[in-house]
This record gives C-alpha cells, structure tokens and sequence, in this order.
C-alpha cells in the first residue's frame, strides 16, 4: 500500500479544499484513495473528518473546531482499495516538542507500580535513557532493575509497552530490560573481593543435622536460575558440605600469583568455594585459628560481580558466626529448622544473634516437615517450630520442606536437587523462596538507602528507622551535639568535649550514607564523620514545627517575557510556543 502525505500551512478553514485538492495530483485516477485531515496547533490534534476520493470525485466536508488562526493541515492518502486507513501523527506532525514527548511516556510508565517497593518505576528510577524520534513516533528505553532475578520482570515489560504503545502518536515500542550493576549498599570499610557483591545472604540454623547445607546450595541455584549472579561460601571449617553436595569439575581452589588472590571454583555458573576444595584435609585448629580462615577465604577470594553471595553458616553462635557478622555487611538471613522443639530452641538463639547485630531474619524453612501418601500429608515429627519461629519474632514468610528421599540422594551425588529436577515439588518451593529473598533484599536495600536523608528545602534530616512506618525530622546540629565518639567526649572521664556552642545553627551536613543495617555515616563540613545509629537517632530531640520548604527557583527560557507568569502545564506551555512560533 502506497501512501502519500501532504502538509499545508492555511489560513482560514476554505483553503481546505484548495489544499486537498492540489495534494490530490499526486494520486493516480482510478485508484481508491482515503485521505485523512487532521489540523494540528501546539499538539492539540483538530480532526477534519475523512475525505473520500474516488474516480477524481472529492467531497469536501466541513474542517470542525477550526479557527481562523494559522494551522497546519496534515493530509495522509493510502493508495489501495477503498478502505479506511488510520495513520497516527509522529509527535514531529502534530505539534509536539521532545520534551513533552518525553514527558508523556514518563507519565504512562508512571502508571506501573512496582510491588515490592509500593512505588512507580519512574519514581523508583528504572527509566534510562529514554530516547523518542519525533519523525517516525518510535519510543526506545531501558528498564533497569535492581536485580536480574527480578521476579515481575517480564511483568514489567510487558505492561510498558502496552502503556506507552497507548500514546496516540508512540508508532513503536522498543523496551530493553537490564539490571544495576553489582555492588555493595556500603562501598567504604569493606573488602576488595567484596566490593562487587551486591547483597550476601546467611543460611543459618545454629544447629546441625537439620539441612541447612541443602537449604542454602538449594536456594543459590535456584536464584542462578531465576538470572541472578549467584556465589556460594561454606564457611563451616570443620564440617564443609559442599564438595560433597556439588561437584565441579576443577575440584580445587586456584590463586592468582599477582594478585594472590584466590580463584573461586565453578559448577553450572555459580561460583563456590570450602575449605573443602582447598586440598588441605581435616581442619584440626582451635577457634581463632578457624575465624582467620574464615576471614581470609572469604575476604580474599576475588568473587568478581555477583548480585548474591549465598553463606552456608556453621552451627552455632559463637567465634565464628561472630566474625562472619562483623566482617562482612550481611544484608539477611535466612533460618532453617525442622519440626521438633529441640530444633526451635537452638534456632531461637541464632535469631537473638542476628538481632543484637542487626540482620534482619527474612524466611523460615522448616525441613523434614512432611510426607505425602494415600492422599494425604503426614507430619511424623509433629508441626509447629516453625510457626512458633514465624510468630515470636516476627519473621514474615515460612516455608516447609517434604522428606523427599530424592532430595537427599541429590546433595550426595554432587548434583542439587532444583537442577535434577527444575519443574519438581521442591524445587518449586525453593522458588518461592528464591522469590522472598529476591524481593525482601530489594526492600531492604531501599528502606537502608532512605532511611536517613537531608531535606535542604526545610533544613531537616529525614529518618524513618528499617522495618518501622514511623518518619520523624531531626534538626542538624541536634544530630551533630548528640555525638558519641571520642572526638566528642572524653572516653575515660566521660567529660562532653564538644561544647553547644561549637556547633552552628544553620549547620548542614554535606553527605549522608548507610552504614549497614543499623547506622548512618554523616559528613559534616569540618571534615568529620559521624556514625550515628538509628537507635540513637530515635531517642534525639525531634523537631515539632516543620520549617517552611525554601523555594527553588525554576529555570525559565531566555526568551520569556519578564512580565508574562511562566506556564507550569506541559501542554499548555507546547501550545503557547507553538503559537509564538507561527506569530513570528
């Protein structure tokens, strides 16, 4: 189908005619030709109504909300059978700018919420590089999320083409989804090998015997499966299960002679690395010895970039689990238990640690619950530990694992059980949990990067503490004559250092940012840095009488009259300009 299109500048509503019919020359006699009239002014589109052209017989109807101002007249023919053609007007033709182009796919991907963080995904910051061509209506972006295991991705783009394919003149959709790159919430203080690790993620138990090994490889390939850059570190010295569990080819741990560094070893694209893999036999040392192991495996291994570091933690809550916590920025933890009581009681422990160190608990797996036969579900070691988990300390998601005998002989040939069977029953479960953990980790690194921030509009401190509701405003200087450190009272006497008067009124901080789960790190403009935790900062002096916000003054274009007010709807702004373009 051949189409012709046709631009005229006219006048007044009777040069219509004139201007369809000198567009109509360029048709062939004898062909059906439907031509469509659309007047554009400032990206208010005007419809002229359809003319029929048939055997040179034109029917002129009349051009309807017309004015007799200058319009411009677009005239799209499709040369076919007779049949109706729409063409949709590039925002080039109908007046738009590329700014207000911009502005309406903005706004129709403002209308997908993200359900994890409750917010938009324009708000949230997904959209880069949004690009639109004005002259052929194609929109193109990227989709960037937090994650590449994002569970709502292909949610995600699916609905943005289908909102932006709705803007009258979007001819075309072309969306790219990509995920941020790796990298820890918190750059400073952390280790080389680490700095590209997006969220580390502890498996932990507190006693043996109750899967937590097969919980944790389990859940590692199922999170490499789901896209995700995915690492797993054994970090039981004496007991590593993981050479027994997953079998990679290279079967021991190489070093990088320049940078002495030590090579992870691979299976099916996740990353590993044991003692066990170290060729070094049964480890026989005592505690301080196994915490510097530990620190030195899991410090100096060159991870590269990974979007979750699986940690397989040893029973217990002593030495070791210690190290772990302090050495590395955890971003959660998940437990693992089995039905009996004994379990829950070792479980609670570890629960009550990774609280004192502010690791939020973020899933229950309760293995060995179950049975299934004749129909119906048996429950041999009774039910109830990790419910009882779930409901003492608030943990929100629980998760139970059958007695599955394939389950077992998977860990002990070498192969995890979600990769023998990826459409299996449990296999589906360490889905679902690879899902909760994808999704809480986001939240949790959303609510630790916001939950302390300078508002210099009213000169205030925002914070809302992780995993309350809860915001309240902080006066600067309050936050800085509430110090702690050393610099600020004398450690022996316990003498307050820092007098009031030291610190200004109209003090500012220059940069504000997240010191793990549990503190901010302030820079001030004398050079210090604060470390102010969140329980402190919920005990501070809270500002009552909110400062009126200092107004920013927007940025107008040059050419704006001093006199005229500026216009703050997009639209209407398009066809103000586009009716002083045609005045000059």
């Amino acid at each position: 189908m051949a189409t012709a299109t046709a631009t005229a500048r006219l006048q007044s509503p009777s040069e219509l005619s004139r201007a369809v019919h000198k567009s109509m020359e360029v048709a062939v006699g004898g062909f059906g030709v439907r031509v469509q009239a659309v007047a554009a002014l400032g990206g208010s589109r005007l419809k002229c109504g359809s003319l029929a052209y048939r055997s040179r017989s034109l029917k002129i109807p009349v051009l309807k909300n017309s004015s007799h101002r200058k319009e411009s007249l677009v005239l799209a023919m499709s040369r076919s059978e007779p049949t109706v053609t729409n063409v949709q007007d590039s925002p080039a033709s109908t007046g738009l700018s590329l700014e207000t182009a911009k502005k309406d796919v903005l706004g129709a991907l403002s209308q997908i919420i993200d359900p994890d963080f409750g917010t938009d995904i324009v708000t949230c910051g997904f959209v880069k590089e949004l690009t639109v061509d004005e002259s052929t209506g194609e929109v193109s972006f990227q989709l960037e999320l937090t994650t590449p295991a994002c569970p709502v991705k292909d949610m995600f783009e699916q609905q943005a083409k289908e909102k932006v394919s709705a803007i009258p003149w979007v001819k075309g959709v072309n969306v790219k989804m990509t995920a941020q790159p790796a990298k820890p919430l918190i750059a400073d203080d952390v280790p080389a090998g680490l700095k590209k690790v997006s969220n580390i993620v502890a498996v932990s138990s507190c006693k043996g015997g109750v899967g937590k090994s097969t919980v944790a490889v389990n859940l590692a390939y199922s999170l490499a499966q789901m896209g995700a850059r995915v690492g797993i570190f054994d970090a039981d010295i004496y007991g590593p299960s993981l050479p027994t569990m997953v079998s990679p080819e290279v079967k021991v741990l190489q070093m990088n002679p320049e940078t002495r560094a030590i090579i992870p070893t691979e299976y099916l694209g996740v990353k590993l690395v044991s003692f066990g893999y170290a060729g070094q036999g049964s480890a026989i040392m005592r505690g301080p010895m196994v915490s510097g192991v530990i620190n030195q495996f899991l410090t100096t291994t060159d991870w590269g970039e990974l979007d979750y570091l699986v940690i397989d933690m040893p029973p217990g809550t002593g030495d070791i689990q210690l190290t772990l916590c302090q050495v590395v920025p955890l971003t959660a933890a998940v437990i693992v238990t089995t039905p009996q009581k004994l379990a829950f009681i070792d479980v609670a422990k570890g629960v009550r640690m990774f609280s004192k160190l502010k690791v939020p608990c973020i899933a229950v797996v309760e293995n060995m619950c179950f049975f299934e036969g004749d129909d119906k579900r048996y429950y041999p070691f009774g039910k109830g530990s990790g419910s009882k988990v779930v409901e003492q300390f608030g943990i929100p998601h629980l998760f139970e694992l059958p007695i599955r005998p394939e389950l077992s002989a998977a860990g002990d040939t070498g192969n995890p059980e979600v990769v023998v069977d990826p459409q299996g029953q449990v296999a589906n479960i360490f889905s679902d949990v690879g899902v909760c953990v994808v999704q809480q980790c986001a939240k949790l690194r959303q609510a630790v990067s916001t939950a302390v921030m300078y508002d210099k509009a009213i000169n205030a401190i925002r914070v809302k503490v992780p995993g309350t509701t809860e915001e309240f405003l902080l006066h600067p200087a309050t936050v800085r004559r509430n110090d702690r450190s050393a610099k600020s009272i004398d450690e022996w006497s316990g003498e307050q250092k820092l007098r009031y008067t030291d610190v200004a009124e109209d003090l500012a901080p220059e940069s504000i940012r997240p010191m793990g789960n549990y503190a901010a790190a302030i820079n001030w403009p004398d050079g210090f840095s604060q470390i102010a935790p969140y329980d402190q900062l919920a005990t501070m002096e809270r500002l009552v009488d909110i400062p009126e916000p200092v107004p920013v003054p927007e940025n107008t274009a040059a050419t704006q009259s001093t006199n005229e007010k500026p216009v703050k709807d997009a639209g209407a702004a398009a066809i103000l300009n586009h009716a002083r373009r045609l005045q000059t």
